[in-house]
């Protein structure tokens, strides 16, 4: 069976009679951290040698065994079996014949549908979990939780800028958080908490970039994104916060355009803008209408589809589609 995504926290900690698990998805940190807490639901630790055993892709011919077998010390088992593909189908049905009492994880970050996933599906005894990299809410809600988890709080404008420097991969983002937390030292973490820990040259330099582009100011634009790419901007990252600050944009131009303030408009926005660049969004609003946002937004869209196919350069579209922005604001400007 497939799990429910609002069964899953509870899952993860009380799997019940469940008799195999596949965590499979592209994220490899994500999966790892499932697979540990549904070994701390089952044996209470991760490192109990007599209640847990682990196996490499060319053991799956001992999952079976290792599934039946009793633990000298009582207790139920878990047996963890990583790099699984459809190869390992045959024993896991074997697993699900012998009515072993084991808990079996099966770690499989690469696997795509095939055999596996569909002899699990439709088995009632065992489930099917998707471990897909989180963005946007729902990543803005695993960081709040984890950082309360650790004792620290965490301000909504600190929140929405840190989901912003967080890579794809759960390992990463677990680190990240814990030296987070670990420098707030159980209190609040603020904006100058957040950017001191986890400052990015990179990401603040683009920031820059993106603000000079909506505001016309080629050279400006131009020579903090050469400090970006050069400090290891990833191009298609960078499109999307294009995409996700134009789409906030939009949202307070057609407010301004309802009758709102610039200032009252710029307010509005969720999570808030941070005070430091609310002028300049405000002066964005007086230069970019709502119908020529909507045509900017379609041409990131396109760009990033550009970026994916072969033999692109991901770094020169991004350029182009900044410098493209740059001159339009700066004609939008004239003209206005």
């Amino acid at each position: 069976m497939k799990v429910d995504p609002r069964r899953l926290a509870a899952f993860l900690t009380a799997p019940g009679a469940c008799r195999v698990v596949l965590l499979h998805g592209d994220d490899e940190g994500l999966v790892r951290e499932r697979s540990r807490a549904l070994t701390r639901a089952v044996v209470g630790s991760e490192d109990d040698p007599f209640r847990i055993a682990e196996l490499d892709r060319d053991q799956v011919g001992r999952l079976a065994e290792e599934a039946s077998a009793l633990a000298m010390t009582g207790g139920r088992r878990v047996v963890r079996l990583r790099e699984v593909g459809d190869a390992a189908t045959g024993a896991v049905q074997a697993v699900l014949r012998s009515r072993a009492e084991a808990l079996v994880i099966l770690e499989a970050p690469a696997l795509v549908r095939g055999r596996l996933r569909t002899l699990l599906e439709a088995s009632d005894e065992a489930a099917v979990i998707a471990c897909y990299p989180e963005e946007g809410r729902a990543l803005a809600v695993t960081v709040r939780e984890t950082l309360a988890g650790l004792g620290v709080a965490i301000e909504t404008e600190a929140l929405a800028w840190v989901v912003t420097q967080l890579g794809a991969d759960r390992g990463g983002i677990r680190l990240e958080l814990d030296k987070l937390a670990l420098y707030a030292a159980g209190g609040m973490v603020d904006m100058a908490a957040a950017a001191a820990c986890l400052g990015d040259d990179a990401a603040l330099s683009f920031e820059d970039a993106l603000a000079a582009a909506c505001l016309g100011q080629v050279a400006v634009m131009d020579r903090a994104l050469e400090l970006a790419l050069a400090d290891g901007l990833a191009p298609v990252g960078a499109l999307r916060q294009v995409g996700a600050h134009f789409q906030r944009l939009l949202q307070a131009r057609l407010l301004l355009e309802d009758g709102m303030t610039a200032a009252a408009a710029v307010a509005t926005l969720r999570p808030p803008v941070f005070f430091r660049r609310a002028a300049g969004v405000q002066a964005m609003l007086a230069l970019w209408n709502s119908a020529s946002i909507v045509r900017l937004l379609e041409e990131v869209r396109q760009v990033e589809f550009a970026c994916k196919q072969t033999g692109s350069r991901p770094d020169l579209l991004c350029r182009r589609l900044l410098a493209v922005t740059a001159m339009r604001a700066q004609r939008q400007g004239r003209a206005g």
